[in-house]
């Protein structure tokens, strides 16, 4: 066993929390681990009119570990193609009370109500000015949401926008946590309307003044109906954004949950949130027809997971959860199983096995 899982196993021993903000110090410590793994196969690309980004690998961390945009090299260097980081608000907030975030061991699952705690815009902003002008700069996203008490939610993801243009190599809106109250109603084909068309114009003047564009994604719910997905994908497409990851954490409880933390209220993630999350991406492929890049996210935690993500319609994958029971070497694991399965079935590169299934 490497000194990686070692150390996993050793957090374990904590509160969940606090063994995160072990693993953060950690990292910045430089303690985190470096990988020079990167197969010509995996390698994707995030376009957008007049702009776009190239990830080394099609391999992403999903929001949510690195909050405040703390250690965004320090993952690329572990291994990921691209690193997401967020949720940032415009004001900090502290989220929700702790205890809010639980361990599923027997279920390889983690519940978390957190509520988008993090040290605001400004904070997030000073940490992405670090990497400006940098040869060693990662792909790095800003995933931006709304503050809990904020008296016009959809401002808050134009301020977002405005803030971190010209510091993120691409950003996301989320609009379907579940830890803030209210939030995944702006999922409703008319407030999505409404605030997607916000979020272009946004755009379009941003890149009047800078001459920049970036990609810009939006994160969807595992818990949509298909009607629903068929709405978002519509209203994605016709406000020109260019891509939808799919998806976030669910409400739902499997009967089959073994974790006598299993009625925690929150967000569920890991391998129980699999099946519903490549559900919910097969169905955004095939409404979309292959028009719309999709990003794969839920309960991913081997190299088959990925591919089978990859072969539902998704270009690239996220995972988060799953490191917190197999350590960040979990990453060039799931690269090399990959690069295997696809030349196994054929394949000489990643984009060639996209929605080989749909």
């Amino acid at each position: 066993m490497d000194i990686y899982k070692l150390a996993t196993r050793a957090l374990h021993g904590l509160d969940p929390e606090d063994a995160h903000a072990a693993t953060i110090l950690a990292l910045k410590s430089g303690l985190g681990p470096q990988s020079s793994y990167d197969p010509l196969e995996l390698t994707v690309e995030f376009p957008c009119t007049g702009g776009g980004v190239s990830a080394r690998n099609c391999v992403g961390l999903a929001a949510g570990f690195d909050k405040n945009a703390d250690v965004p090299l320090a993952m690329s260097r572990a291994g990921f193609g691209f690193v997401e980081c967020g949720t940032v608000t415009p004001l900090p907030q502290e989220g929700n009370p702790r205890p809010r975030l639980f361990r599923l061991s027997e279920d390889e699952a983690v519940i978390n109500r957190m509520g988008f705690n993090n040290k605001g815009l400004d904070v997030f902003a000073g940490h992405l000015e670090r990497y400006v002008g940098r040869v060693s700069r990662p792909v790095l996203g800003a995933n931006i949401g709304a503050n809990k008490d904020a008296t016009d939610r959809m401002a808050d993801y134009v301020t977002g926008l405005k803030r971190l243009w010209g510091l993120s190599s691409y950003f996301t809106a989320n609009i379907s946590s579940p830890n803030t109250p209210g939030l995944r109603a702006l999922q409703g084909k008319s407030h999505l309307d409404e605030l997607l068309a916000q979020i272009a114009a946004t755009r379009a003047d941003l890149v009047r003044v800078t001459g920049q564009n970036y990609p810009i994604f939006l994160k969807i719910a595992p818990d949509l109906t298909e009607d629903e997905i068929a709405d978002t994908v519509q209203s994605t497409m016709t406000h020109g954004l260019d891509a939808l990851i799919v998806s976030n954490t669910t409400i739902e409880r499997a009967e089959t949950l073994q974790s006598a933390q299993k009625a925690e209220t929150g967000g569920l993630s890991g391998a129980p949130l699999f099946a519903l999350s490549t559900a919910a991406l097969r169905t955004a492929r095939q409404v979309s027809e292959g028009r719309l890049l999709l990003i794969g996210a839920g309960g991913i935690a081997s190299g088959a997971d990925a591919y089978v993500k990859i072969r539902a319609g998704a270009s690239a994958v996220q995972l988060y959860s799953a490191m917190v029971f197999k350590g960040p070497g979990l990453v060039d694991e799931i690269k090399r199983d990959l690069v295997d399965l696809l030349l196994r079935d054929g394949f000489t590169h990643v984009s060639q096995a996209v929605g080989a299934d749909a």
